[in-house]
């Protein structure tokens, strides 16, 4: 999921009696993707002199934290989509919706190649473009298979609302096969040995997930399979969850280990089979192992479209596309990218000392007082994140203390005024700051709400620019940098217990988090429909159990 935005400017309308006239229509803006940046945007974008064009290969957004929570009917899948007609048709901006799919993108001639999702476009063709002035790109990723062999023909994996629909009926059909009469046991045991590969969030997850489905509703339904289930979660690394607090990484090893989930970790797939999965460990130990369904979940992959449109601008060796902190594809000035496909590539201080020392000596001395030093740090900080964090990490209380950093090479304490070099030793060391944002819907989310901010306010801004001061030229920047929030992060262990990891590295775990992370996922739900719908279902899942259904 995600999307691609298109915004380009028409200057001919047509009067009621079809005469032509001259003048500027609204700002057209096509939206390429249904996903959480793209969803985001359409959210958030409040100026009516756009018109937006949604186009689309699905016709809806989808809550995919929740995913896992649908491959075993905790939550049905109607539940956590909201069609984006609605999402667009409660704004006071113009909106239309096309179903098709983008498969190229020409930044020579300002254009995107779209693919018609139902075979044929309005005028009875397949395959259509559509022409912008500005795109914003934010298509999502796609599952990355890392090239196994046998990765893609027989693994589930779990992306989409169809990929968490197909695993649940897989995971039905399979007890369904191993309570058929004249069964060996060891086929039935191959039949109901469920393999997760990936140990993050979204694998851990839908383990605990399948662990809880399997002892408090299939068990009860199908009693032969009681004994002959096992769930195998492998990882390649030396823990699991390894993005979240150390407190909760041991907490979700013991508990699955409790809970009889066998976590192999060191554990490289090099090969699946139809029916079997061979897995090396870090020692080279080679091993095969039986399965009936696995779900692959080891992290995200370019998709074909991002992959060449990198080719065409020079970045064909990147894994995402680079941009900077205005979500401005780099080398392209009309196009932007937010999302899992594209990644902030935050400028260096160092690659800028020079000009940023020549900004902050205004009187041209050659040296920095602590004064001019201290004026300049603001916009620095704007402009620079790592030496916030840099101060943050070093427990730096401000420029004072950044300079006591950097002493002579006697050890002596500095001047109060600073030359180039001393002020290069001072700043030296921030850039080991420098963090990559994680492709999450967190993230993506912010920077949709980001970019339509900076949309809304396009006008205003050009003449009075409310960002950071232009270190290699004149004046300031149209808008301020984006700047991501880190609002926590939730770990469901199963067994009504999560793990959850708040801003200020509080961690809490156990079934207060399960039902903090319940107020999160109700109130983060994009209408008040999806808000009733989720709520319903985890109530009826209470009451009755889950949905043991293969429909």
């Amino acid at each position: 999921g995600g999307g691609l935005i298109a915004y380009s400017e028409a200057n001919v309308s047509y009067g009621t009696n079809g005469v032509v006239e001259t003048g500027t229509r609204k700002k057209k803006v096509v939206l390429l993707g249904t996903g959480w940046a793209g969803t985001s945007f359409l959210k958030n974008l409040n100026n009516s002199q756009y018109e937006v064009q949604i186009i689309s290969p699905r016709n809806y957004f989808a809550f995919t934290p929740l995913l896992p929570s649908v491959t075993c009917g905790t939550v049905e899948a109607r539940s956590v989509v909201e069609p984006i007609r609605n999402i667009g048709r409660k704004k006071n901006v113009d909106t239309s919706y096309l179903e098709a799919e983008c498969y190229k993108i020409d930044p020579a001639s300002k254009k995107v190649h779209c693919r018609s999702k139902q075979g044929v476009s309005s005028n009875g063709k397949k395959e259509f473009s559509v022409d912008y002035d500005y795109l914003v790109i934010a298509t999502g990723a796609q599952s990355n298979t890392f090239n196994i062999p046998g990765v893609e023909e027989n693994c589930h994996f779990l992306k989409e609302v169809e990929d968490a629909q197909g695993i649940r009926k897989t995971v039905i059909d399979n007890f369904e096969k191993a309570s058929l009469p004249d069964l060996s046991d060891e086929e039935r045991k191959r039949i109901l040995h469920f393999v997760v590969v990936g140990g993050g969030p979204t694998g851990v997850e839908f383990a605990a997930e399948l662990h809880d489905f399997v002892t408090e509703d299939l068990v009860r339904l199908y009693p032969r399979a009681k004994d002959s289930v096992r769930i195998t979660l492998l990882e390649a690394a030396d823990h699991i969850l390894t993005m979240f607090d150390k407190r909760i990484t041991e907490f979700a090893e013991e508990k699955f280990s409790r809970d009889g989930i066998d976590v192999k970790l060191g554990s490289m797939v090099t090969k699946v089979n139809e029916k079997d999965i061979s897995a090396k460990t870090k020692g080279g130990e080679v091993s095969t192992i039986p399965y009936g369904m696995i779900v692959w979940s080891t992290g995200i992959g370019t998709r074909p479209v991002i992959k060449d449109f990198m080719k065409q601008i020079g970045q064909g060796n990147r894994r995402a596309l680079a941009t900077d902190e205005w979500l401005r594809v780099e080398g392209c000035d009309n196009i932007y990218a937010l999302g899992d496909c594209a990644t902030i590539n935050q400028r260096k201080v160092m690659e800028d000392v020079s000009a940023i020392f020549s900004k902050a000596d205004k009187d041209k001395s050659g040296t920095l007082t602590l004064k001019e030093f201290q004026e300049a740090m603001d916009d620095i900080c704007v402009r620079y994140p790592q030496v916030e964090l840099y101060l943050k990490s070093k427990r730096l209380r401000g420029i004072a203390d950044l300079l006591k950093e950097a002493e002579t090479d006697d050890g002596s304490k500095k001047n109060v005024e600073l030359k180039i070099e001393e002020f290069k030793s001072a700043l030296s060391q921030v850039d080991s700051q420098v963090k990559f944002l994680p492709a999450t819907a967190q993230v993506a989310a912010q920077q949709g709400t980001y970019l339509a901010k900076c949309f809304d306010r396009m006008e205003e801004c050009e003449k009075n620019p409310e960002g950071p001061i232009r270190m290699r030229g004149e004046g300031r920047h149209r808008f301020r940098p984006f700047r991501y929030r880190h609002l926590g992060q939730f770990a469901p262990l199963g067994g009504e217990q999560t793990a959850a990891q708040l801003p200020g590295d509080w961690v809490s775990i156990g079934q207060s988090s399960q039902w903090l992370w319940y107020s999160v996922y109700a109130s983060k739900q994009v209408s008040w429909r999806t808000r009733v719908l989720v709520v319903s279902d985890w109530m009826r899942r209470f009451i009755f159990g889950r949905d043991s259904s293969s429909i």
